[in-house]
């Protein structure tokens, strides 16, 4: 049902906790479900030098979470901006269809700190949604 690589995240996460002294965090969540993501980034000179997550959720979640923040350590705002939830679903060598919302939700993860991060460094710039997010009702309504 899982791939090993999910498994191993899940097992073993990369990069769980909280940074103190971030500069960037977001929080997203899935009513539906119940998971819920929080991502810490210290953001320096436009390059993303430390990231952890804390999740509350299915192995999926804790996987799609741990490798999100693989995926953007190190890289700059714009190439972290550039993550999909399918590069996360190709990274863990796939998701069973029931778990692919996990991977939204880390893509969605990411996009909130980056946004809190120009909020707070006062960067008029605003993350557009793509509407696409098969729980996010605000399209729907």
């Amino acid at each position: 049902m899982y791939s090993e690589k999910v498994m191993d995240h899940f097992s073993n996460p990369r990069n769980v906790g909280e940074i103190a002294d971030a500069n960037a965090v977001g929080t997203v969540g899935n009513a539906k479900c119940g998971d819920i993501m929080k991502i810490y980034m210290k953001i320096e000179n436009d390059i993303i030098t430390d990231v952890k997550f804390k999740t509350f959720g299915c192995g999926a979640a804790v996987a799609t979470s741990s490798m999100a923040t693989e995926l953007v350590k190190g890289k700059t705002v714009d190439e972290a901006l550039q993550l999909t939830n399918k590069a996360v679903v190709e990274a863990l060598e796939g998701l069973p269809p029931a778990k692919l919302h996990c991977s939204v939700l880390a893509e969605e993860a990411i996009k909130a700190a980056i946004q809190d991060y120009y909020d707070k460094s006062g960067i008029e710039k605003k993350i557009e949604c793509s509407g696409d997010c098969a729980h996010c009702h605000a399209h729907h309504e």
